[in-house]
């Protein structure tokens, strides 16, 4: 047994492992044990099954007993996003109408991971389909923030971010369609990064060219998220818009320099989001520690105006793809907010959609003149701290009305429609001690680029 807790980096927990100088029982007791101990209070692990747990962690000892191979997360504990479909294990989706559904797949995230060696122990919450960056749902609950539990923790990879973030899992998979890895890793002040469309392909979809939506990892440091970024990440041939560069290319160590870094900074997209000013006063601080580092700041940005139009619309019409003819068939049990948006998609025509993919075109464009001339962007995660758990979501900012739950969420939908890479990085705190992360942007394809600087930052930090 070595001085290892919940706590340590999920570097340090693999090498134990690997080295026997623990076992991958001893080390899921110590996980149990956290969950026992903070769970209750911040329902961030769901479908939880102990026995199956040490019973896996009893597999991956023999199987290390017998000298066999072993993948670079063998025998750590995981719980897999409830959104992910995990063979043999509840997956709700956080929906009603899949309380009781189990799988007999595994999404091919899961199977990555799976295959690397981890135990399964339970999922991780989320809300209904993923829907809206705060965790609640009618089967589970709410997922309450670990800094402060009357607080919102995110979403949808809110139950992932606070398991991260009060050591009830070293590792967590998450996706983001509009911040859902970026904004719980901000409100629970851990690691999420949202990677270049194509990084991490998705099977089975019922639609293989939506591309708002990709899966990516968190962890509580830069170095674990390279590391389970270099198990989920690779091309697959069931998935043709996969990129093509291996995930050994992104593993550990990751170190990086902000010296001579052309860093664009920008509070807010020149005016288009609304930012709380405690969430700016955050990230203007960031933005000094980038030049005390040697790096060259300068106030830009690109016009990223032409994302509300492509986000809103192919978001409906994904959406309505996905959940319409299970609305239509189930009217009732769905939240309002996420019905009203599925019913809009069914409004769209043909031109609509046209529309939004030609705009999107323009800004993929955009963003790659803009990298020429810049190698990252930086800006706010998220336009508000973690808001009061009790509150579906933020109805208004420094006083300014929020039309929709989206409206707060543009400082990450906005990145989401470039394609680009972008991570969250914790920079600071509010005066009430809560967390905020500042996103840093780079250019399609520089996802391992993107995590020097986001090492470099976090040391500086």
């Amino acid at each position: 047994m070595t001085d290892l807790t919940p706590d340590s980096s999920a570097l340090a927990m693999a090498a134990a492992v690997a080295h026997k100088d623990i076992s991958a029982r001893e080390l899921m007791q110590l996980h149990l044990a956290r969950i026992a101990e903070r769970n209750p209070e911040l329902n961030a692990i769901v479908s939880l099954d102990e026995e199956r747990a040490l019973e896996g962690a009893r597999a991956a000892d023999e199987h290390l007993a017998r000298q066999g191979s072993i993948g670079p997360l063998h025998g750590l504990p995981f719980a897999v996003k409830d959104t992910h479909a995990a063979a043999g294990w509840r997956t709700t989706y956080g929906s009603p109408l899949y309380a009781d559904h189990v799988p007999d797949h595994d999404d091919l995230i899961v199977e990555r991971i799976r295959r690397a060696g981890v135990v399964l122990l339970g999922k991780t919450n989320v809300p209904e389909f993923a829907a809206g960056s705060h965790t609640f749902n009618k089967v589970f609950g709410t997922t309450r923030n670990p800094h402060d539990p009357t607080r919102s923790a995110g979403g949808s990879s809110g139950g992932a971010a606070a398991a991260l973030a009060s050591g009830m899992v070293p590792l967590a998979d998450g996706s983001d369609m509009g911040g859902s890895l970026r904004n719980p890793a901000s409100f629970c002040g851990v690691v999420g990064l949202r990677p270049s469309l194509g990084r991490v392909p998705t099977w089975p979809t019922g639609n293989l060219w939506e591309t708002t939506s990709v899966g990516g990892p968190m962890a509580r440091s830069v170095d674990d998220v390279a590391l389970l970024l270099s198990v989920i990440a690779g091309p697959d041939p069931r998935t043709p818009i996969a990129l093509g560069d291996a995930g050994r290319l992104f593993a550990p160590p990751v170190t990086g320099s902000l010296a001579g870094l052309r860093v664009a900074f920008t509070p807010d997209l020149g005016g288009l989001i609304a930012v709380d000013h405690d969430v700016a006063a955050v990230t203007e601080e960031a933005s000094r520690r980038f030049s005390r580092g040697g790096a060259r700041v300068s106030s830009a940005w690109p016009d990223l105006s032409l994302g509300e139009d492509i986000f809103r619309t192919l978001r409906a019409w994904s959406f309505q793809a996905s959940y319409g003819a299970l609305l239509a068939e189930h009217p009732d049990s769905f939240k309002q907010s996420l019905a009203d948006n599925i019913r809009l998609g069914a409004e769209l025509t043909g031109a609509d959609v046209a529309r939004a993919y030609a705009e999107r075109t323009q800004l993929v464009e955009t963003m790659r003149l803009f990298f020429e001339e810049h190698d990252v962007l930086v800006l706010p995660v998220s336009q508000v701290p973690p808001f009061p758990a009790d509150q579906e979501f933020p109805t208004e900012i420094n006083g300014e009305p929020m039309g929709s739950y989206l409206d707060w969420m543009r400082s990450a939908y906005l990145i989401t429609v470039t394609g680009c890479p972008a991570i969250s990085v914790p920079a600071g705190t509010t005066p009430d001690g809560l967390p905020v992360g500042v996103q840093i942007v780079a250019p399609h394809g520089a996802d391992r680029r993107l995590l020097e600087v986001a090492s470099a930052f976090a040391a500086a930090t």
